[in-house]
């Protein structure tokens, strides 16, 4: 997906019983995703196979987000969060998601596996998007993109340890 793809102000939508799943290589490159994924995405399964998983990456989701994703999965972790998206036509679409490290045979990884699901509005609006939002204001107040997803990180890292919760755990008391 380009860069310069506009933003509709359109939140696409699916339903509750359907399950985004798509999987990479341990670079993140894309290797599988079923047909929803393909659908909300906008693209072809040609146009994403090979490709950054960030082909969908809406520009309105905190940089430290990812950040935490990768470091975790890195580390042989699972995580769950909430995640905004970007189809290639500019519409946008909320997921929640479970990303999780792929394992061969001799238990090396070898991509990484996420399925994802429609997220609790209620969550979202009055929870998610506001601190989704508030870590956009902290990136946006810094002019290095390693700065700005620092500072963003002392934020989470913070609100992680006064609450004495994992990243995952946070997500989870939120409500799912």
């Amino acid at each position: 997906m380009r860069a310069d793809v506009f933003l509709s102000g359109k939140e696409a939508d699916f339903s509750g019983d359907e399950i985004i799943v798509s999987k990479t290589d341990i670079h993140g490159k894309l290797i599988y995703g079923n047909r929803t994924f393909y659908r909300l995405a906008g693209l072809s399964e040609k146009e994403c196979i090979g490709k950054p998983h960030n082909i969908i990456r809406h520009p309105e989701m905190p940089k430290c987000v990812f950040r935490l994703l990768w470091s975790t999965i890195k580390e042989g972790k699972e995580l769950f969060a909430y995640v905004n998206n970007r189809s290639s036509n500019g519409d946008n679409y909320w997921v929640f998601a479970h990303v999780t490290p792929s394992y061969d045979s001799g238990g090396n990884v070898v991509g990484y596996h996420s399925n994802r699901r429609v997220p609790n509005r209620k969550v979202l609006n009055e929870r998610i998007i506001p601190l989704y939002s508030e870590l956009l204001s902290i990136e946006a107040t810094h002019v290095g993109a390693q700065e700005s997803i620092d500072a963003s990180m002392r934020r989470i890292n913070g609100m992680l340890k006064d609450s004495n919760m994992t990243f995952n755990q946070l997500m989870f008391s939120m409500g799912v």
